[in-house]
């Protein structure tokens, strides 16, 4: 199930606290995404990462113009500590899970 990103706010540094259509919230530190490169590379100007949006047409978090995004069922994950939906994960890793994904 997708659930849309709703609201966001920017809690200083690189964390951000998002509020989900089902009313779910949490905060999200982006800062593990300073090291994986490509686009996320427009994260280490703290500016550029503050400027964030909400595309409601798609429910995420967008950066630039659309350039960069995370898929909600991700924010959602991270800032409820819940796992991520089934098909979202390696089969690799499923197989090898002591707890399985929720769906």
């Amino acid at each position: 199930m997708l659930r849309d990103v709703v609201t966001a706010d920017y809690k200083g540094g690189y964390k951000i606290e998002v509020t989900f259509e089902d009313g779910a919230s949490g905060i999200v530190d982006f800062s593990r995404y300073l090291n994986q490169g490509g686009v996320f590379e427009k994260f280490k100007d703290i500016e550029f990462f503050k400027n964030f949006s909400i595309n409601k047409e798609l429910g995420v978090l967008t950066w630039g113009d659309g350039e960069v995004d995370i898929a909600p069922e991700t924010l959602y994950a991270e800032a409820t500590n819940s796992n991520l939906p089934a098909w979202m994960m390696p089969k690799d890793f499923l197989a090898n899970a002591s707890l399985q994904p929720t769906s």
